[in-house]
């Protein structure tokens, strides 16, 4: 019979109705909208965390990471290939890129500049690294004697597509070693220290100018975050020696640090809107109780309980609030599929000097706590006024207007 009653009040006064859905309806699309790109924009950072620099995480000889070694190479990875064939072994493994990087001097014939050399799998990587952007040219490849810059050191040496590159640097013995190379490509991240110190060159190519044939680390491409533990699990039990790092700790100040400000940010936010929310909900619904004192008073002259009133304002209350948050989430799924399809251009963020186009990521646990937050906010602040108007004296709620 509550209910039945509930319905036919919400009915009555269609405009109140209407109102006080859309308050709650304007409020769970805010915050499932703002989840929605918070979570887009992190996993923007995340996918290009893995897919431009550090894979789903690197392998090292256990503490190479942590400390200093006046001889670095002798704590290379000696045998990789052996390495290597046990990594693509293990399941949910996609890719092992063996990677060795060092310091040499770049010049032009012109112009010497010191760079950071990274001698990679040129076909391997450019499957896997597939947000490297290039400004021009294309990838390593298969170009053997080929060179790709950051945009930056392209810039400062004064190099485009064709020109030669002479690279300098001493092999792990300490002698000098040098070789020409092609400018094949040149790229751009967004990211300064990248695009403005390194540059690529085959593996091979790296190896001969170091004259060592060890790798410095395996970077891991896996068919997706859950993957990383097992495998690593898996790995390190049968390779004593070695340590594996996931890409979160390799790029703790860009990614993780991003990551934890904006996760701080979005529970302030929500709060505020949650009690922007509670405060046009309780105004919304104090009005429309404000309308209705008379009614009390006649149900409650009619042998209704003041609990009966409350809970009768209790079951409105919630449905009200199921429409709106409903309706939120609905107009947020339209807005994500129309106004926002090319998703939203933001400017680089800190320590970055590109911008990116940042795309609502929405999922149904999202709706969920969303909906659910505006319902219980919904619900409290009608609550808190059916309260206060069903305690009324009757006599003086019959003599409202």
């Amino acid at each position: 019979m509550i209910f039945k009653i509930a319905f036919r009040n919400l009915r009555r006064n269609l405009r109140r109705t209407a109102v006080t859905a859309v308050t709650v309806a304007t409020g769970v699309a805010g915050l499932f909208a703002f989840q929605g790109f918070n979570t887009g924009i992190m996993n923007q950072y995340r996918e290009n965390a893995i897919h431009i620099r550090y894979g789903y995480g690197q392998i090292h000889t256990t503490g190479y990471r942590e400390q200093v070694f006046e001889k670095p190479h002798e704590h290379w990875i000696p045998d990789a290939a052996a390495v290597v064939n046990s990594l693509k072994n293990i399941a949910g493994v996609t890719h092992v890129l063996p990677r060795v990087e060092f310091f040499a001097l770049l010049t032009n014939g012109n112009i010497s500049l010191a760079g950071r050399g990274m001698g990679i799998d040129g076909v391997a990587e450019r499957d896997f690294f597939r947000r490297l952007r290039m400004s021009s040219g294309e990838p390593l490849g298969f170009h053997e004697h080929g060179v790709v810059l950051g945009i930056g050191l392209a810039r400062s040496l004064d190099l485009k597509l064709g020109d030669t590159l002479t690279v300098l640097t001493n092999t792990i013995h300490g002698t000098m070693n040098g070789a020409d190379l092609t400018v094949v490509g040149i790229y751009s991240t967004g990211i300064p220290a990248m695009d403005d110190h390194v540059f690529q060159i085959q593996l091979s190519q790296a190896q001969n100018l170091l004259d060592t044939t060890a790798v410095e680390s395996l970077t891991l491409g896996l068919g997706g975050l859950k993957d990383w533990q097992p495998v690593t699990t898996s790995f390190l039990a049968a390779n004593k020696g070695l340590e594996a790092t996931p890409f979160h700790v390799l790029d703790k100040v860009i990614y993780q640090n991003g990551v934890d400000f904006l996760e701080r940010q979005f529970q302030v936010i929500r709060m505020i809107v949650l009690f922007i929310i509670l405060l046009g909900i309780f105004n919304t619904a104090s009005s429309a109780i404000l309308e209705r004192v008379q009614e009390f008073g006649n149900l409650r002259a009619n042998g209704d309980s003041t609990a009966d009133v409350v809970t009768m304002i209790g079951v409105e209350s919630l449905f009200l609030s199921v429409l709106g948050s409903t309706l939120g989430v609905v107009l947020t799924y339209v807005a994500h599929f129309t106004l926002l399809r090319q998703g939203i251009w933001m400017p680089p963020g800190p320590g970055i000097t590109e911008g990116i186009a940042v795309f609502l990521e929405l999922n149904a646990r999202d709706a969920l706590v969303a909906g659910l937050l505006g319902t219980v906010t919904a619900v409290a602040a009608t609550g808190l006024a059916g309260l206060k108007a069903a305690r009324i004296p009757i006599a003086a709620a019959l003599r409202s207007s």
